[in-house]
Formats: C-alpha cells, structure tokens, sequence
C-alpha cells in the first residue's frame, strides 16, 4: 500500500503518480489522504485508481490516517512533491522479500530537481544524516511492514517531525538505504534558500531533540 498525504498538491502529484504507476510495481493499492485540497488535487488523482481519503490537516495525522486504512502487508508512504527514479519496484520487491526485513524498515537517496551547486551540497549532507545518524526525512520515502508499523506505535499526530519521530523508534540499525532516487521538488528551498531553509531545518530538528514540544515548535516556525 502507498499512503500519500495531500494538501493543495495539484503541481507535483501527478508525476508522483506516474512514476508508481507506469511501471510493473508490487502495488496492492494507492491511498491519497488529503488534508483540505481547494485546489486540482483530487482532479488529477481521479483518474488513477486512488483510495481517497479524507483527513485533517496535518502530515503526521494523514499519515496514520492513510495507514489505518491501508489493507497491504507493507507500506510505502511518500510525499506528494517526490518522483521515485525508474526501476524502484525492484528495489522496493527485493527488500520486501527478503527474510530478515520483517522488523526492518528502508528509504530511498534523497535528490532535489535543481541543478544547481547548492542542490548537491544538500543531497551529500542528507546521505550523511540518513548513513550516520540514521535519521532520513520523509520526502525520503518510507517502506516498512504493516506489523512492524504497528508494533512501533505508527506515526503520531505531531504538527512536525512525525518522519524524525518514527525514524529514532526505527533505530539506526534497522534502517536501509535502497539504491534508488526519490526525486524531490526544490521550490520550498529555491524560494527561502538553501542557506535559510537548512538553517530552519536544522533549528526545528535541535529544538526538538532539547524537548521543545512539537506544537510549540511549529508555531515558532509559522507551520
């Protein structure tokens, strides 16, 4: 089951959907979990074959919602705004059959759709954070089995940090980084800059890990 959580998505989620669906991937289902869409979302998904549905806003919300109606024996849950590269299903069926990844979760290499010098420095310190510190965001996608999902709790209803929040309960040693690119949309770094989004990034990511309440947190950062 792949669980996308939407919310105003009309210019990315389209490329989303044709990069699962157009090729032969182990899919058992797509769930779109929407938050409130007043623009084109749900036009563009119609025609897919989605399971729709409704939600508050709210990506940790969506997420468990989208999960509690998932029927699949694992989940892929992605972000609305990322393509994964051609060939993903491979990379995603080789893991699911593999004996020992019962109680193991994966993500894919994080990219940006921007050419420049800044995109690349980005993509090299996500590698790190994700190799190192086991710690991959959401528009990294996440693959993991249903009953491991649940015996960890599944996502929170956090206004943020829902993907840092399941990672550290995955734990650095039971994540996997696959071969394969999931492709994210730059705009939200091409509009405040690298410097400043990595920097509110990084901010939110230490206010959190001092036990700063999430809530809190979000308001500080207008989310």
């Amino acid at each position: 089951s792949v669980i996308i959580p939407t919310l105003d998505a009309a210019t990315t989620i389209g490329a989303t959907l044709d990069a699962l669906t157009g090729e032969a991937a182990p899919l058992g289902e797509i769930i779109i979990v929407d938050g409130g869409s007043r623009d084109a979302t749900m036009n563009i998904v119609a025609g897919q074959g989605a399971k729709f549905v409704a939600a508050p806003a709210g990506r940790g919300i969506q997420l468990a919602q989208g999960a509690r109606a998932a029927t699949g024996r694992w989940y892929l849950f992605l972000h609305a705004d990322t393509v994964l590269e051609r060939g993903w299903s491979e990379h995603v069926g080789r893991f699911m059959n593999h004996p020992d990844h019962a109680e193991r979760a994966a993500c894919f290499r994080f990219s940006l759709d921007d050419e420049a010098r800044a995109a690349r420095r980005l993509e090299a310190m996500v590698a790190w954070r994700s190799r190192v510190l086991g710690l991959p965001y959401g528009d990294q996608g996440l693959l993991i089995s249903a009953a491991f999902y649940e015996s960890l709790g599944g996502f929170k209803p956090l206004a943020l940090m829902e993907d840092v929040d399941m990672a550290r309960r995955i734990g650095r040693r039971r994540l996997t980084m696959l071969d394969a690119e999931a492709r994210t949309s730059a705009f939200r770094y091409q509009r405040s800059g690298y410097l400043a989004r990595s920097l509110q990034n990084l901010s939110c990511l230490t206010l959190y890990y001092l036990g700063v309440p999430v809530a809190l947190i979000a308001r500080i950062y207008g989310r």
